[in-house]
This record gives C-alpha cells, sequence and structure tokens, in this order.
C-alpha cells in the first residue's frame, strides 16, 4: 500500500493532523475489547513470542497482543547485548502491527542501570552503563549529573524500543527501615525534588516527542512513612501513618516533578491511615488521586496503579495475594470499578481486559468512562512517534547500548558517589602496599596493591559488607531488605578480629542506613556506597580520585532511636551517628 492508501484506511496515521483528532479518529474505530486491551500493563520477558513464561505465570507475547488486544508491557530482565533486546522488540512491534488497527507497544522498564536485582523493583544493569542506585545519584549532590545519567539512559532505552521509565521514584526516605529507599533521592524533600527534576529533564528531553522516554514519576502521594517500615508489598506493611503531621512535606517532590512536566504517575500500595483521606490503598483511593493528583494538582497526564492490585497471584511457587490493602473484602471486579472510580487510566501487572468488557457489557461501567482514559493513554503513544516508527536499528542499538562514553560515564558517577565518614589516616592508601580484601574480586585488587592471603600478612584490609537485613519467609519476600539495620554479632566480631591486626577499611553497601557505630569504633576509615565496583571503590580509597559524596539521609546511632522516630517526619532519629550531607575528602 502508498502512503496514501494506508492513511486512507487507517486516517490516525496521517501526521499533519493534530494529536487530538488523531485520537479521536482511531477511538472511533476501536470496539470496547480493543479500549479495554489499552488499560492494562503487565510484565513480559524477552523470549518466544509464542511461549509463555513460566516464572511469572504470564501467557505467551502472542495470547497478549492478539487475544488480550493488549499494547502496554513492561520488560522483565535482559538479553546479553543491546541488539538482541532491539530485536526481540522489532519482533513484538510486528506482531501488533499485524493487528487489525495496527497499535503498536509501549514498553516500559523499571530501573535498569545499578547493581541491585529484585524482580519487584529493579533490574541489573546487563548490557547497559553502569550506575549507582538513585540513593548514589543523590549523594553527588549534582543536578547536572543527575540529568546526564537520565539522558544517557534515555539513548540506551531508545536504541532497544523502551519508551516509558517507570520511575523516577520521590518518595522520602524518612524511615529508616524501609525497603524501598535506595531508588529515592533520600530524606530531603528539597534535594529529592531538584534532583527528580533533572531525572525527569534527561528523560523526556527538552520537548516531549518521539526521542523521549516518558516518565511514570512514583510513589504518589509518597510511599516513604511506612509503619515500622515494613513494605505495602506484603499483608503487614499495607499502613502509611504520618504521626508527626508531615503529610504535606512529602508531596513536595511530586511537586516538583509535575513543575518539570512528567508524563504519568504512579500510586503506591500503602492505605493513609489517620488522616483524612480515605483508609484505602492509594491506587484505589479518589480522595488521592482526583482530589488531590487531579483536581489540585491539576494533572491531566496518565495514572498506572501499582501492579497486582485487583487479583491475586503466585510468584515464584508461592501464593501473593493482591495488594487490595482496606478493600481485601471487595471481589475483583469491584476493585476494578473503584480504581476507575478513584480516576486512574491503567492496571499495573494485570492482564484481564475481558474482566472490564464484561463491566461495560453489563453496564457497570459506561464505556464513556473507558475513553477519558483511552484518549490519555493513546495521545502518549502517538506524542512519542510509536504510530510512525515502531521499530528501532538493531545494529544501532549494539552501538549505542553499553557504549565505552557511557560505561565512562557511569563509572565516574559511581566514583562521585562514594562517601567517606570516618578515616584516622588511613586514606588514601598508597599503591603498592600489601592487601587483604573481602568482597573484592582479587584481580581488580592487584592493581592497587599486593593481595596476601591473612590480615597479619597484609599493611591495610579492606572489607565490604552489606547493609543488614532480617531473613523473611519467601524468596520474593527476601529481595525487599527489611527489618533491623544493626549488623549480626558475627559480622561485628569479624571486623574487629580483623581491624585487631591491621588497620583496616569497611565500605558497606547503604541501601538502608545501617547502624554503623560498632564498625566506625573498630574500623581506621569506613566509607558507605549505592552501589559501585570494586575498581571505583578502590580508586577512590587510594586516592586516584577524591572522594565527594555526602551522606543523603541521616545514619541513626542505634535501633533503639530508629524505633522511637516518627515515620514521616525527616532527620527524627535522635543523636545520629551521622548527619545528612556528612562526608569527608581525606
Amino acid at each position: 500500500m502508498t502512503d496514501t492508501e494506508v492513511t486512507t484506511a487507517r486516517p490516525w496515521l496521517d501526521s499533519s493532523l493534530p494529536v487530538d483528532d488523531r485520537v479521536q479518529l482511531l477511538l472511533d474505530e476501536m470496539s470496547v475489547a480493543e479500549k479495554a486491551g489499552l488499560f492494562f500493563h503487565t510484565m513480559i520477558a524477552i523470549g518466544d513470542l509464542d511461549e509463555a513464561d513460566p516464572t511469572f505465570g504470564t501467557p505467551s507475547a502472542r495470547e497478549f497482543v492478539e487475544v488480550k488486544q493488549m499494547t502496554h508491557f513492561n520488560l522483565l530482565g535482559a538479553a546479553p547485548t543491546g541488539g538482541e533486546i532491539a530485536a526481540w522488540q522489532n519482533e513484538l512491534q510486528r506482531l501488533a502491527a499485524s493487528t487489525r488497527l495496527g497499535i503498536p507497544v509501549t514498553l516500559s522498564t523499571d530501573p535498569r542501570h545499578s547493581f541491585s536485582e529484585n524482580p519487584g523493583a529493579s533490574i541489573l544493569a546487563g548490557p547497559f552503563s553502569q550506575w549507582p542506585e538513585t540513593l548514589g545519584l543523590a549523594a553527588t549532590r549534582d543536578p547536572e549529573l543527575v540529568e546526564r545519567f537520565a539522558d544517557i539512559a534515555r539513548q540506551e532505552y531508545t536504541a532497544v524500543g523502551l519508551r516509558v521509565a517507570l520511575h523516577p521514584q520521590v518518595d522520602l526516605a524518612t524511615e529508616p527501615r524501609w525497603a524501598r529507599q535506595t531508588a529515592t533521592f533520600g530524606e530531603d524533600a528539597e534535594l529529592s525534588g531538584i534532583l527528580g527534576a533533572a531525572y525527569i529533564r534527561g528523560f523526556q528531553g527538552e520537548a516531549f516527542g518521539p526521542g523521549s522516554v516518558s516518565t511514570m514519576t512514583k510513589h504518589f502521594p509518597g510511599g516513604g512513612p511506612q509503619k515500622d517500615g515494613e513494605d505495602p508489598h506484603f499483608p503487614y506493611g499495607r499502613e502509611q501513618v504520618y504521626p508527626g503531621g508531615q503529610f504535606e512535606l512529602h508531596l513536595k517532590p511530586f511537586e516538583d516533578a509535575l513543575a518539570a512536566g512528567t508524563r504519568q504517575m504512579m500510586p503506591y500500595y500503602g492505605m493513609p491511615v489517620g488522616t483524612e483521606f480515605e483508609e484505602v490503598g492509594f491506587g484505589f483511593n479518589k480522595s488521592v488521586i482526583t482530589g488531590l493528583l487531579r483536581e489540585r494538582f491539576g494533572f491531566d497526564g496518565l495514572v498506572c496503579t501499582d501492579w497486582g492490585l485487583i487479583n491475586d497471584a503466585e510468584i515464584f511457587g508461592q501464593p501473593f495475594p493482591a495488594r487490595a490493602w482496606g478493600v481485601e473484602e471487595l471481589t475483583p471486579r469491584e476493585r476494578m470499578v473503584k480504581v476507575l472510580e478513584a480516576g486512574a487510566d491503567q492496571f499495573g501487572g494485570e492482564d484481564c481486559p475481558e474482566l472490564l468488557v464484561e463491566l461495560v457489557a453489563d453496564g457497570t461501567i459506561a464505556e464513556e468512562r473507558l475513553d477519558v482514559s483511552a484518549r490519555r493513554i493513546l495521545r502518549e503513544k502517538f506524542e512519542l512517534g510509536l504510530f510512525e516508527n515502531p521499530f528501532v536499528d538493531e545494529a544501532a542499538a549494539d552501538e549505542i547500548v553499553g557504549s565505552a562514553e557511557f560505561r565512562a560515564a557511569g563509572e565516574a558517577a559511581q566514583r562521585a558517589s562514594i562517601t567517606v565518614l570516618t578515616n584516622t589516616g588511613a586514606l588514601p592508601f598508597t599503591v603498592g602496599l600489601a592487601l587483604y580484601v573481602e568482597g573484592i574480586d582479587a584481580e581488580v585488587a592487584a592493581a592497587y596493591g599486593r593481595i596476601v592471603a591473612t590480615p597479619e600478612e597484609a599493611d591495610l584490609a579492606i572489607i565490604r559488607l552489606q547493609a543488614p537485613f532480617e531473613q523473611r519467609d519467601t524468596l520474593f519476600e527476601n529481595f525487599f531488605h527489611a527489618g533491623s539495620l544493626d549488623f549480626p554479632d558475627e559480622v561485628l566480631a569479624h571486623v574487629r578480629q580483623v581491624a585487631s591486626a591491621v588497620p583496616t577499611v569497611v565500605d558497606v553497601l547503604a541501601d538502608r542506613p545501617p547502624i554503623l557505630q560498632p564498625i566506625t569504633d573498630a574500623a581506621a576509615a569506613v566509607t558507605v556506597n549505592w552501589g559501585v565496583s570494586g575498581a571505583a571503590l578502590l580508586d577512590v580509597l587510594s586516592g586516584v580520585v577524591s572522594a565527594q559524596g555526602r551522606l543523603p539521609f541521616d545514619l541513626p546511632r542505634s535501633m533503639q532511636a530508629v524505633a522511637s522516630s516518627r515515620p514521616d517526619v525527616p532527620f527524627d532519629t535522635a543523636d545520629p551517628l551521622f548527619r545528612f550531607g556528612h562526608g569527608l575528602t581525606p
């Protein structure tokens, strides 16, 4: 068919028309089932389009697209190269193009540029350039660096067809035990707002369009104030509490994100307790989505719920209830109605459009209500340029994803994020010393000194630790580091033993703020990081690069101080060991 014939058959493909006109032309052609398919945004994995995903129990891509008529997917995992991801994306888009209306797929992703792997929150970098976690970006205090990161991530995402970022996460890390703070910008509302806005600018570009990645800022209206620090992925973490009366403070980073032009918004799982708002999960909460977000802040972008609010599921062989907090007694049909009445547009992590079709057929939901959200969803596809060019250049993807320039920028950011907390003269160390190392590859460390087998043989010991967390009952729960921030006695005893034999540097991956006083009392120097390679760490410890990082949160002195603090109030632990902003430059 010629271009003229195509636009005659499918007039919404005429790019000379205003976007709103194109949206209406397409909407007029859509059946209820095709509209319903737009509302579901669920997980998909790279692989054969005809094979189901056994890990998450999801249907094949072909069933998603041809039978369920869905066009929004959150890509899980990765492939060894950018070109392989791009080739799979193109195959998926060819499948979508073969459907009656040819609506292109929109692919989204959780963060995938750092060091953490959590199937509910983040993905290992794989072929992409590798950067510190968002907390590490916050430790640099550098909006230009954050915007540069996001611009690089945008280029790598668009090269493989990823067009929606399920981030930034601008929740405030005001509860030190909360499992999700590693992907935040820390505890300070002003810094979180500044850096979150820079992040959005980098992903979306100067003007939103075909080169952009749409940002889905989360988790409105702020997911940090979790009761006892527990996460609302799980029933025991469903309550968000505000004993300090700081609900408004948690809105500030979202106001900055809205001012920066974020296109989409995700409410959190938690349910507010003891506030003026309805005590139901935020995805069901009309007083929050419509009252706050739509009416007070004037947001007319796309609202997508967090994943799995409607149906129970099974993850890693374990039953996993729907996160229908406050409305557990409702049926899936009733939950779906409540989400739509609240003002949301998409059901994250769900793939049951047939249920929505039934609700329209029996008159429970008006088709006009579908049209309200369908317009927002389709407008995003048109403005991203997906109808003009859903395909990507597979050869170019291999050149762009993980390029030498991008990897170097990520490594520089890793070094810039490392924060020195204490130093009694051990840093910087002289390259060539006898080094005893734990948690660092010996081949990497050998470039900085002579590696020895015991502390007694060493001039300096370097030990890398992970911030502590409690083991929970299931595999999925243990991806979310929660519970006590105290190191186990055996870890502390080991650090003391090594430190008694040789001056010792301890570096801690601080995905949550650990209780460090027992370690600072023993070690010659203590550093914290939020995702850095062994080489990046050794560059800073040896003085090849100056330490620049500053704490993005307070480090509490004790678990008693943590338990006594108010979850919604920043900087509320008594007499912290180190304050927000602390960092030495040896």
